[in-house]
């Protein structure tokens, strides 16, 4: 798949691996294997990477082309990790078909409420799937930030318009969605999985070309440092091109 490889993907993978772990090591005891839900699991990198920290993971995708991906990316792993994940063909917006409530102790949503138009009865689903005190992990375009990329650009039509506006073109040339942290806060107070954190994915680097090749090691490790710290620091992080959002089931 084009891009999955650049800078642009490894420095939102990097940033929401770190995050997320952050989260997960505040959460649930040293050494427990969790029970992983990934609700558009695309490539599946997150989903390999916690299968391979030892939890047992369900990835759910519903495109035939990522799933493809996925499918051959867990094939070149050990028999151990093959056993401790799987990967079913299906929607987000349908997990109450798949799944009990309260199957999974985390689940992760990330890159896909941009595309469904009425995302609140979805997020309610997934807080179903959450066992007491699980994790939900959001990730959204930032609806506050978009006339950054669009700015920086120097494209002010576009740029202007994104001040009053909940949609943008993406790379693909869809138009879809994007959520505002105070929504999306209010919205996981009323389904019962409030807002435990927050940080920004990509406040420098959401410009780049969808194909920019990965810097030398050196650089490429103060990049992520410096987009780390900024997805942590106010107000930088408030204007990231994307939000992750970790709420806790009560």
């Amino acid at each position: 798949m084009k891009g999955l490889g650049g800078l642009r993907n490894t420095v939102r993978q990097e940033l929401v691996a770190r995050q997320l772990d952050e989260q997960l090591a505040a959460r649930f005891p040293v050494g427990q294997r969790l029970r992983i839900l990934d609700v558009g699991t695309g490539q599946g990198t997150q989903a390999l990477r916690l299968a391979r920290a030892g939890h047992t993971v369900t990835g759910l995708e519903s495109d035939p082309a990522m799933l493809k991906v996925a499918r051959e990316a867990l094939a070149t792993e050990p028999e151990g990790i093959r056993e401790r994940m799987r990967l079913l063909d299906g929607d987000g917006r349908e997990t109450g078909a798949h799944f009990l409530p309260g199957s999974f102790d985390v689940v992760l949503c990330h890159g896909v409420l941009m595309y469904v138009q009425e995302p609140d009865a979805m997020l309610a689903g997934l807080a179903r799937m959450l066992a007491p005190g699980g994790l939900l992990s959001l990730l959204v375009r930032n609806a506050d930030a978009l006339a950054m990329r669009a700015g920086m650009a120097a494209d002010w039509p576009t740029a202007l318009a994104g001040f009053d506006s909940a949609t943008y073109t993406n790379r693909l040339g869809l138009t879809v969605r994007a959520d505002r942290l105070e929504a999306l806060t209010a919205t996981l107070a009323g389904i019962a999985a409030p807002l435990h954190a927050w940080y920004g994915v990509r406040v420098f680097t959401d410009n780049v070309g969808n194909d920019e090749v990965l810097p030398a090691a050196h650089e490429l490790d103060q990049l992520l440092a410096a987009e780390d710290r900024a997805g942590r620091t106010e107000p930088y992080k408030s204007v990231a091109a994307l939000l992750h959002l970790c709420g806790v089931r009560g």
